[in-house]
């Protein structure tokens, strides 16, 4: 459930490297040494055309999804806009190669290799979970490249729900489907089985 969204135009001269951001904040240890930049891998995206005179839509999937989570929308918003719209799965998701480096700064160095030549930039970036912290480092480092940033689900801050991820984890892992299962039944054991760890919290 998307608890809630905000969506900024970014002033691209009070935005930049010296700002506060959340390349300290990694999803997994960052493996870039000496400062030196993350090497991008080549994503897998998925890209609608549309009138190449506007500012493309860019989406970004949270951790453990994937570019298909936002087909029907991504298809829809084509339609009715008549922008370009792009899907794509970050590393580590979907069908992007895999890295040893699971970083923001890494998933930001992605996206700023991708866009500019796939002549996306600047673009209307939403990105929800991860994708919104990965957006969100991108139009610091890179605000050129972002002509709006709508963050869904998630905040620049820590919270108290994203220390509980490795319980998450866990328990995911933990869980042994059957392989006659149906989907339906899957669904009903995954949600009995993470109920005691991961609570449903009321709107706010």
């Amino acid at each position: 459930m998307l608890r809630w969204a905000s969506a900024w135009r970014l002033p691209h001269r009070s935005l930049g490297p010296s700002s506060p951001s959340f390349s300290r904040v990694p999803v997994a240890p960052s493996s870039s040494q000496g400062g030196t930049e993350p090497r991008p891998v080549p994503l897998s995206y998925r890209l609608l055309d549309g009138e190449a005179t506007r500012p493309p839509l860019v989406f970004l999937h949270g951790l453990f999804g994937c570019k298909t989570n936002f087909n029907s929308i991504a298809k829809a918003l084509a339609q009715q806009t008549g922008r370009r719209v792009l899907t794509v799965d970050a590393r580590n998701h979907g069908d992007s190669p895999h890295s040893p480096d699971m970083s923001y700064e890494a998933m930001s160095q992605d996206l700023q290799d991708l866009l500019p030549q796939l002549g996306l930039v600047p673009c209307v970036l939403i990105g929800h979970s991860m994708g919104g912290r990965t957006a969100m480092l991108l139009a610091l480092q890179r605000p050129e490249l972002v002509e709006r940033l709508i963050a869904v689900d998630i905040s620049p801050v820590e919270s108290p729900s994203s220390l509980n991820f490795p319980n998450y984890v866990a328990a995911m892992r933990a869980i042994d489907i059957p392989d006659e299962a149906s989907l339906s039944g899957a669904r009903k054991l995954v949600d009995e089985k993470l109920s005691c760890v991961i609570q449903s919290q009321p709107p706010p």
